[in-house]
């Protein structure tokens, strides 16, 4: 189907950088899956699925869900690129918390555009992740590949890095903070218990224990 010329706007936009980390660049995701990241009702995913494939940003397809074009990879890559030196604008430069950056950085997203991204990002001095650790795509429309994985998949006393922490709550973000648990803090895994059970980590100079449902939310890189 032919792209339309007609501008993404930027809810658009938005949904666009939601099915792209779902996976959607990769294959089919569910619409239901879209709906539930995006915080909306199925009906208003399913309207803008038909939107987005009217201007050749989506395929569709019936009991598969829904996959991103190459057109729409490259506006996905626009908005998760703004989004997320928003993100490390508001922490690096205005000292906003990482905890409060991901709403109000949809905020800035909607009303910047390329120029304001690279305003941004000169001066947040050229991040390549966001607070959160996730990789920043250059204007160009490229993005890293990380190799890691969820802190549940270690071992006992393997040891690594925090990579990324895919948490959005504020309450558990401020938690992770305070117990010294951000991306590029090293670790080893001092004890893990068995069917699910809490995971022991030492740090530098102590010792934390995380439940496994904010475990699998921390992306590590295994030491070699």
């Amino acid at each position: 189907m032919a792209s339309n010329p007609t501008q993404v706007s930027s809810s658009m936009a938005h949904y666009l950088g939601v099915l792209y980390r779902l996976g959607g660049d990769q294959g089919y995701v569910i619409s239901s899956a879209v709906a539930a990241d995006a915080e909306v009702s199925a009906p208003a995913a399913a309207r803008m699925f038909r939107r987005l494939e009217e201007r050749g940003l989506v395929d569709r397809e019936p009991y598969k869900g829904v996959r991103l074009t190459a057109e729409g990879e490259r506006e996905a890559l626009r908005e998760i690129r703004t989004h997320r030196l928003s993100e490390a604008f508001l922490v690096r430069v205005m000292g906003y918390g990482w905890h409060e950056a991901h709403d109000l950085a949809d905020g800035l997203a909607e009303i910047g555009d390329d120029d304001f991204a690279d305003r941004m990002e000169e001066k947040a001095g050229f991040p390549t992740r966001c607070p959160h650790g996730e990789p920043i795509p250059t204007r160009e429309g490229k993005i890293a590949r990380l190799e890691d994985r969820p802190l549940t998949e270690l071992e006992n006393r393997d040891q690594g890095v925090i990579s990324r922490v895919r948490i959005r709550d504020p309450e558990r973000l401020q938690y992770l903070a305070s117990e010294g648990l951000v991306p590029e803090t090293h670790f080893r895994v001092v004890a893990k218990a068995p069917f699910g059970g809490p995971i022991r980590l030492g740090l530098s100079r102590r010792e934390v224990v995380l439940g496994a449902e904010i475990a699998e939310r921390l992306y590590v890189e295994l030491a070699t």
